[in-house]
Parts: structure tokens; C-alpha cells; sequence
């Protein structure tokens, strides 16, 4: 940012905290509002309560006294009409004395106010000489900002950011731009950063449109190659004789259910081509995906071959391994947990194991992926949470093997407009069923007036031997006020109920949380068993306490439904009977009511998922931030889902006629990769 002319280093990290690293993330830095600066009247018709822009003459100033500086620094100031005096709080007088010299005029322009009888501004946004009147004289934009940042030096450097565009050759099909009315790139540009009203600031303006939509056909064209690139990979079938699945099946105290038996059918058909798999199996909580995921890892050994299953924490992958390992012992196959914890002489020898192909089935946590484990033969990796590693880590896992499989595995389901968006076409089946004997959770609203009352319904559960999780509420954006409600809520529930109460957040060392957790869930080898778990969000999705039959979540208003749907799932996950109860605070808004209804009337993980996009808009919808998704920084779903059809349409296009971006618009799309960064993209279309 500091090639920018009048940019220093102070604010140019101010300015990459507002808009981003890049020259171009300037571009895609949107106003979201204007002032009007053109009321310019005299100063006896100046109305109290608008934003005005007058020429003065500056008359005096007034410094405050040297023993007192809370007092402001006044200038008088006047037009043949009346008075106004300008405000300035903490100023210096050396720099006022040269912006505002007494005897000059200059035009100010701010919210003129009535104080004390008296016209006045405080702060004036502007100083201008005489000469500059019309440039004031505008309509502004005004930008999301970040601290030591203020409008007037956003609004030039990204005016001086402008100039330095080029003309770029067009990489839209000229049809759509013409059906559409949409003007070119640069023109669109100029015209986003230049709202003359209002109805300039809206999503379908023509120019904020073609804006979004080339973000979207960046999006869909860097999935599309990427995809592209995967298919042309040779894949090398697996095709079991289907004996060790059929052992397990026989093994399992419960009947697959409808989509978990179609999920299967589809790995095991991915799997025997001859194009590499890479597939995402959506299931609800407690739907069943770790035992879809051990058959599909079941048919590679069946025919010799080796099988990872990666998690994002030690616990899941400890959950995952206590599914697997009983099976697996069962029918006769070799599995093994790896992570962080393993050391030593117990680790190199899980390490042995693998590279001599001894160990058919490997669990663990991205310790699964580092530079010295080695497997004889690698068939298949199953990712769960994928969402939680990054692209380059599912690569590591995929690439310790020749032609690895990969299925992807996730208990957040996905909109279709959101799969559509971040994953394109990629192969998906959902479990939509929930196994036998799983009772629906009754999930109850109650005001958290009667928090008493919920006190003593917990004291009376935890007498009859059930395990209680307590959410405690979301506080703005702030893990350090997240922590302290919940550092008070255990407090006080641990002066009702004693040392059964245990406490995990997301500033707790890893090794602290799932010692917290494992007396939780009564693995523990030392410490006294935690029969009420107070946390923060940090409950990882797919842990599993089968004897937690109640959930209470504080501020139930201040979740979305998606997260509030995840945290209910960690109850429920029995035959017994199971409560959720959802407290709000003081008159819940419209939308939060919703939330909490559509909570109490289903729990369909997938219904809840379309929902919580309709409601909260794409951009919250899984707290893009931590679930890996990229945030779209000028299309938005709920305006433009649309736009994302017709750009999925123009992928394929592109994609069947250029597959490696030569032709003259092909040239003019790796410019439009570029400038949405996704180079990656651009480098596998000249791999060709």
C-alpha cells in the first residue's frame, strides 16, 4: 500500500486492515453509504442537524488555556451574514494557526449544530481553500474504515488507486453485456466508487452487478479448472470383492439406513473408475458417516491396499477410532490411532507399520500428513470436518499415496447455493436419516428471567445421573468477553453444584481442553468426573457423550440457526429422552424469533441450513472466517444467486472450448483470475 502517493506505513496497515493486502482489494473496497456535501448556504440560513459546507472568514482563535487542555480549541469565524465557531478537541494550534490563517477565507464542511444559542462544528470533516469549492461542493462515498483511518484519506488513496487503472481488454461474453446493459470494467469501477445517490448503492445497480458477476465467474472458472485438472489425473480403480464389508455390515447392532446404503453404493462406484474420487458426504449430527466412511475404507483393503481417516482434533479422532477400532478387530483388520500425543518408540512404531503395509487402517489428526509417515499403498483419505483444513493440507494427505481417493466429510450441511458457489459440481450424498432409535430432541424457549427455575431442572437431571452441556452466549465478536460470561456462568454453577462443573473455551491450551473434556465424557484416567460441561462455541461438532441428555444454550437469540442446530446435536445422540432449552434475553428482533421457532419445529439439519441462508445471508451463514469458505467481496447470494447460474453456464462454456485459457478471451479471463487472486487456477490451465 505504500507505493500509494501520501500513504506511510502507519496508514497503509490501517488501510490493509479496512480493505485488504493488495492494490486491487482497493477495487473491491465498496462505499456503503454517501454524504451529500452540495447544501452550501449562508451562515444566518445554516440549518442545526445537517451536513453544510460554508466559506468562511476566519476571524480569531481561541486556544485553551495552557494549564487546562479539556478545554477545545474555538476559531471564530464569520460570512456577511453571521457567525460560527469551529471546535476542536486535543488540537494542535501550530497546525490549526497554518490550516485556518486569521484573515483568510476557507471553505469547512461538516454537521453544523446549535450549542449554547451558538453556531457551531465541531470537527469539521473538511478544510479547503476557496479555489476548491466545487471538488468539496459533491456527493462523497463513505467506506467501511479501521482504526486511524478516517474517510478523507480512504477516499484519496482509493481515488489515487483509480487512476492508476489501466483498460483491460473485456473477458465478458459481449451477448450478456449487451442483454444485461452492464458497462465495461473500468467504467463499472469508476461508476461503484462514484455513488451520485442512493439507488447507486444497491447490489443491482448495473455496474455493482457486473462487478459481482465477475467475482462469481472468477469463483465458478477456478473451481472449474481445478476440477478439470483432478478429472485429467489418472485415477486407479479399487474394486473389492465386497467380503470384509459384508462382515462389518453383519457386525453392526443397528441396519443401515436408506442413505447410508445409496452414499455407499456412490463411493464404491467413484472408487472402481478410473478417474480419481472427490466426493463430499453431507450427514446431519448423528446421521452416521463414520461407518459410510470404514466401508468405502473397507473396500481398498479388501483388495490390499491402505485406508487414512483425518480429523481435525484429537477427540474427534479418538470418537472416530473408538467406531472403527471395535468393527475392525472384529472382522479381522488392522487400525491404528496417530496424533500429536503419539511419541517415541510407540510412534515409530505405528510409523513401521504403515510404511510395511501391516496397518490397513490409519485414524489421526493432521499428524496423519507430516514429511516422515510414509504408507505402503495408500488407496483412499477421508477428510472430516474438511472445512476445517485448508486445500493444501487435504493435498498433503491425497499425495501419500499413487492416485489416492479422497472423500471429503462434513456434519454442517451445505445449501445448494452455497455448494454450488464454493465447491461447483463437486459429487455429494447426504444422510438424510437419523439411525434407529434416536428420540427427536424436545427443544423449549424460555426467558432467561427464569433462569432459577432452568438451575434447579439441571440440579435434578444431573441427580439422576444425565450430563448437562452449558452454552454460554456469544458476546459481539469478542473471545475475551465470550470467556469472561463464561468464567462467570461456571462460577456460579459450580457454587450450586460443586466440583462436577468443568469449564472449556477457545483461549484453553488444547491439552487442557480435552483433559476437560475427556472427564466429560468419563474416559478420563485421573481428575474427578465433570457431569455439567459450561463452554463457549468451542464444543467441537461430532463430539459424542451418549449420556448428555441436556442442552442449555444462554442468548439463544444471538446464534445463527446453523450453529444453534450444531450445538443441539451434541445431545440426543441415545435412546434416552432429550431436552434443549434455548433462553433469550429481552425482546429477541424478528429475525432471531424466527430462528428460535424454525429451531422448535424441526431437526432437519438440511431444511435448517436453507433457512439460516435465507435469513442471515451467505456471508454468516457458517462464519465463513472459520469454516474455510472464501467471503465474496462484491456478490452476495442472496442478491445474486442468480448471476451464479448463469456464470456456472459460462464455466462450462469456457471450459469445453479453452480449457487452457489461449484463446483471445481466455487471455483476458487469466487477468480476471488474477485480480480475484485466484492464481492457482491460472497456473493449472497452463499446465494444460
Amino acid at each position: 500500500m505504500t507505493s500509494i502517493k501520501g500513504v506511510g506505513p502507519r496508514i497503509g496497515a490501517s488501510i490493509e486492515r479496512a480493505a485488504g493486502a493488495h492494490i486491487a482489494d482497493l477495487f473491491w473496497h465498496l462505499p456503503t453509504g454517501l454524504l451529500d456535501r452540495r447544501y452550501a448556504p449562508e451562515l444566518r440560513d445554516a440549518e442545526p442537524g445537517r451536513i453544510a459546507t460554508l466559506t468562511v472568514r476566519v476571524d480569531a482563535h481561541r486556544p485553551p488555556p495552557a494549564a487546562n487542555r479539556r478545554i477545545p480549541y474555538r476559531i471564530n469565524c464569520s460570512d456577511e451574514t453571521g457567525d460560527i465557531v469551529l471546535v476542536f478537541f486535543h488540537a494542535r494550534g501550530d497546525y490549526l494557526e497554518k490550516t485556518l490563517p486569521v484573515g483568510e477565507q476557507r471553505v469547512v464542511s461538516g454537521a453544523v449544530e446549535i450549542f449554547d444559542g451558538i453556531l457551531q462544528m465541531t470537527h469539521p470533516d473538511i478544510i479547503a481553500p476557496v479555489a476548491e469549492r466545487d471538488q468539496v461542493m459533491q456527493v462523497h462515498p463513505t467506506y467501511p474504515l479501521s482504526e486511524g483511518l478516517s474517510q478523507n484519506v480512504m477516499r484519496r488513496t482509493v481515488a489515487e488507486t483509480l487512476e492508476r487503472v489501466p483498460e483491460l481488454p473485456e473477458w465478458l461474453d459481449p451477448a450478456l453485456v449487451a442483454q444485461r446493459g452492464w458497462p465495461r470494467w473500468h467504467e463499472a469501477i469508476a461508476r461503484v466508487h462514484a455513488p451520485a445517490d442512493f439507488s447507486d448503492l444497491d447490489p443491482n445497480e448495473s455496474a455493482r452487478q457486473r462487478l459481482a458477476y465477475d467475482e462469481l465467474l472468477a469463483s465458478q472458472l477456478a473451481i472449474g479448472l481445478v476440477r478439470a485438472n483432478t478429472r485429467k489425473r489418472p485415477g486407479l480403480p479399487t474394486v473389492g470383492d465386497g467380503n470384509l464389508r459384508a462382515k462389518a455390515i453383519a457386525a453392526l447392532p443397528f441396519e443401515l439406513t436408506g442413505s447410508q446404503k445409496r452414499a455407499t453404493d456412490d463411493i464404491i462406484a467413484d472408487m472402481a473408475s478410473d478417474t480419481r474420487m472427490l466426493r463430499l458426504l453431507q450427514g446431519d449430527v448423528g446421521s452416521g458417516k463414520t461407518v459410510v466412511a470404514l466401508l468405502a475404507m473397507l473396500n481398498a483393503i479388501e483388495v490390499g491396499r491402505q485406508a487414512a481417516l483425518m480429523a481435525p482434533t484429537e477427540i474427534l479422532a479418538q470418537q472416530h477410532f473408538a467406531t472403527i477400532a471395535p468393527l475392525a478387530e472384529a472382522i479381522g483388520v488392522s487400525a491404528v490411532l496417530l496424533t500429536g500425543r503419539d511419541k517415541g518408540k510407540a510412534r515409530q512404531k505405528i510409523l513401521d507399520g504403515l510404511a510395511a503395509g501391516d496397518i490397513s487402517i490409519a485414524v489421526g489428526t493432521h499428524a496423519l500428513f507430516q514429511q516422515d509417515i510414509a504408507f505402503d499403498d495408500l488407496a483412499v483419505a477421508v477428510v472430516d470436518e474438511q472445512h476445517r483444513f485448508g486445500v493444501h493440507q487435504r493435498l498433503l494427505l491425497a499425495d501419500k499415496g499413487a492416485a489416492v481417493d479422497v472423500l471429503l466429510m462434513t456434519a454442517t450441511p451445505i445449501p445448494r447455493t452455497l455448494m454450488l458457489a464454493f465447491y461447483g459440481d463437486l459429487d455429494e450424498s447426504q444422510l438424510t436419516e437419523k439411525p434407529a432409535g434416536r428420540l427427536p430432541i424436545d427443544t423449549r424457549t424460555i426467558p432467561l428471567a427464569r433462569l432459577d427455575e432452568v438451575v434447579s431442572a439441571v440440579g435434578r437431571k444431573l441427580a439422576e445421573g444425565a450430563k448437562v452441556f452449558w452454552v454460554c452466549p456469544l458476546v459481539e465478536e469478542s473471545e475475551n468477553l465470550d470467556l469472561a460470561a463464561a468464567t462467570a456462568r461456571h462460577a456460579a454453577l459450580t457454587e450450586a453444584f460443586g466440583a462436577r462443573v468443568g469449564l472449556v473455551h477457545g483461549q484453553l491450551p488444547a491439552r487442557d481442553k480435552d483433559a476437560v473434556m475427556e472427564r466429560f465424557i468419563g474416559t478420563a484416567a485421573e481428575g474427578p468426573p465433570v457431569d455439567l460441561l459450561v463452554a463457549t462455541t468451542v464444543i467441537e461438532v461430532g463430539v459424542d457423550v451418549p449420556d448428555a441428555t441436556v442442552m442449555v444454550i444462554e442468548h439463544a437469540e444471538r446464534f445463527g440457526l446453523a450453529q444453534l442446530h450444531q450445538l443441539r446435536g451434541r445431545i440426543g445422540r441415545s435412546a434416552k429422552p432429550s431436552t434443549c432449552l434455548l433462553l433469550y434475553g429481552d425482546e429477541p428482533g424478528e429475525t432471531a424469533r424466527s430462528r428460535l421457532t424454525i429451531l422448535r419445529e424441526t431437526d432437519d439439519g438440511f431444511r435448517i441450513a436453507e433457512e439460516d441462508l435465507r435469513l442471515r445471508g451467505a456471508g454468516d451463514l457458517l462464519g465463513t472466517r472459520q469454516s474455510g469458505l472464501p467471503e465474496f467481496r462484491l456478490a452476495s447470494l442472496e442478491n445474486h444467486s442468480e448471476l451464479l447460474a448463469v456464470a456456472r453456464d459460462d464455466m462450462k462454456l469456457i471450459i469445453d472450448r479453452d480449457p487452457t485459457l489461449d484463446a483471445e478471451r481466455g487471455e483476458a479471463l487469466r487477468i480476471l483470475l488474477y485480480l480475484f487472486e485466484r492464481d492457482a487456477a491460472v497456473r493449472l490451465a497452463r499446465a494444460g
